[in-house]
């Protein structure tokens, strides 16, 4: 359980991090957050195309079964000038990416 809020809480620095580029920094377009002691939700969006919004709440308070489920998004323009973006879950089954340009993994 510690060690999945510890890795979405770095992810999410991760991605709020600013970017590196030789053409000048990136402004803040939008950032929204609230964080409670149960739940938590953000977004941004920058003007270098970078998006994430993510969701975050605790389950199954209390028991030994707790854990957090979040779900959310990124988005961000790679060098090829390509938007790319990623959805996932992160809950007591590990980080659950998806994307067009992630590759999956074949049918057993």
């Amino acid at each position: 359980m510690k060690f999945l809020i510890v890795f979405v809480a770095l992810f999410a620095l991760v991605l709020a991090a600013p970017p590196r580029s030789t053409a000048g920094e990136a402004q803040i377009l939008a950032q929204n957050s609230d964080v409670g002691p149960e739940s938590y939700n953000y977004n941004f969006e920058t003007s270098d195309g970078q998006k994430a919004d993510a969701a975050g709440q605790l389950k199954n308070i209390g028991t030994e079964q707790e854990a957090l489920a979040v779900h959310g998004s990124y988005s961000f323009v790679g060098d090829d000038g390509v938007t790319y973006t990623v959805t996932y879950v992160a809950d007591e089954n590990g980080f659950q990416p998806q994307g067009a340009h992630l590759p999956v993994a074949p049918v057993a």
